[in-house]
């Protein structure tokens, strides 16, 4: 089973930018569809975003559309979200996974990583 490493995150203040990286590790990540999800505590963990097997199909929740973007590097076993114009609603620990089947659901996705706390204050 794959398993998944992020990291990039951190503290920053309102309008700035962070990419968040996910080492994959175990298998390789070519074929399989992956997310980003995130969770602040006493809340369920939300879908940011999704990204096919391919890179030819891409999903964003609504409040992160035109500001995130999340890309794949197969060769590197590598997935990534960039973030721009944070804003403090967009604090919490992002997790990224992997899934056998596209979906925006975190219940349909099989691997985890330990997630990366991301701090918007200012």
């Amino acid at each position: 089973q794959v398993q998944l490493v992020e990291s990039g995150g951190g503290l920053v203040r309102p309008g700035a930018s962070l990419r968040l990286s996910c080492a994959a590790s175990g298998r390789t990540i070519s074929g399989l569809p992956m997310g980003w999800f995130r969770q602040i505590p006493g809340n369920e963990r939300e879908f940011v975003a999704a990204i096919n097997w391919s890179g030819s199909l891409i999903k964003y929740e609504r409040a992160v559309q035109g500001r995130f973007f999340i890309s794949r590097d197969d060769s590197k076993n590598a997935l990534y979200l960039d973030m721009n114009n944070l804003q403090s609603e967009d604090t919490a620990v992002y997790y990224c996974a992997s899934a056998s089947v596209f979906s925006l659901s975190a219940g349909l996705y099989e691997s985890w990583g330990q997630g990366t706390q991301v701090t918007v204050s200012s």
